[in-house]
């Protein structure tokens, strides 16, 4: 049987040969064998279980194929927590754990006395957003956390995922803030990741992406702003006097979203931030 070494130098050279991330292979069996990176590191000279081996293999010619590693392990990492994800819901990526990040950051205009704080998120997929909010916002605030999506089996993904959290969220199932807009709910902060890939950048995404991601959440219109357009028509129904929106913008998006939002509110504060890697990725508006 190969050395943990040996099996990962393997993926290595095979995923590489084939397009992929080369990088799979120690996530990968850092899950079969259930060690932490430095265990496995550590370990690099022991033999790996012929049974791990097998699955190993399979699995990584399946990811080779195209299939994402996060569902063949059938979870993903997003603010040092594990979220279930499928074939239903968007994979979160590390871009938007800087949206929360940014988020809470300007969550602190909000008194800490604050105990009933309204928040969405709009599009919530996996849940990610939301449930992250909630549970990195408890300390200081008492956050009343709400979650929309269109798509009953995105929104039985979420739910899944709050109750392996126990993160308490009121989820709602409609067309962006339509349910909320019906029962009358005012908000503090709204953070939404909308679907905001233009239809033409379609022919330049990645197999593992297109065959294995829901377009629904990932196409935003021929110019990538069709959500944004139609939130900005919803958004002052919803809003309280003073609050907080962050959304996530695909890279060049910036200055047109904020654009937007400065002309839905006026009297509001706008800024892009930019994330780690200096693009254009978020947008706030904030009325004090």
């Amino acid at each position: 049987m190969p050395t943990i070494f040996e099996a990962l130098k393997w993926a290595s050279s095979f995923l590489g040969e084939r397009g992929r991330d080369e990088n799979v292979g120690e996530i990968y069996l850092r899950h079969i064998l259930k060690k932490e990176r430095s265990q496995l590191l550590a370990d690099q000279r022991r033999s790996v279980p012929q049974e791990k081996w097998e699955e190993f293999q399979a699995g990584i010619q399946e990811h080779a194929d195209g299939v994402p590693i996060q569902h063949i392990i059938g979870f993903e990492e997003f603010y040092g927590r594990r979220f279930v994800v499928s074939e239903d819901v968007l994979i979160p990526r590390p871009e938007t754990e800087e949206l929360i990040y940014y988020g809470l950051e300007k969550m602190k205009m909000f008194s800490e006395e604050a105990s009933s704080l309204k928040a969405a998120d709009i599009g919530t997929g996996s849940g990610a957003i939301a449930i992250t909010l909630k549970l990195e916002a408890a300390q200081r605030y008492g956050v009343n956390m709400m979650a929309v999506d269109i798509s009953d089996k995105a929104l039985a993904v979420a739910k899944e995922n709050s109750e392996r959290l126990d993160a308490e969220i009121s989820f709602y199932e409609g067309d962006l803030l339509q349910p909320l807009i019906k029962e009358g709910v005012k908000l503090d902060i709204l953070l939404s990741n909308p679907p905001y890939i233009p239809l033409t950048d379609r022919e330049t995404l990645s197999d593992v992406v297109i065959e294995h991601e829901p377009e629904l959440a990932l196409f935003g219109g021929k110019d990538g702003y069709d959500l944004y357009k139609r939130l900005m028509t919803e958004l002052p129904q919803v809003m309280k006097d003073r609050f907080l929106i962050g959304f996530e913008v695909g890279v060049g998006q910036g200055e047109t979203v904020a654009e937007m939002l400065r002309n839905t509110f006026p009297e509001a504060e706008v800024e892009v931030v930019h994330d780690i890697n200096g693009k254009d990725r978020m947008v706030f508006c904030v009325k004090r």
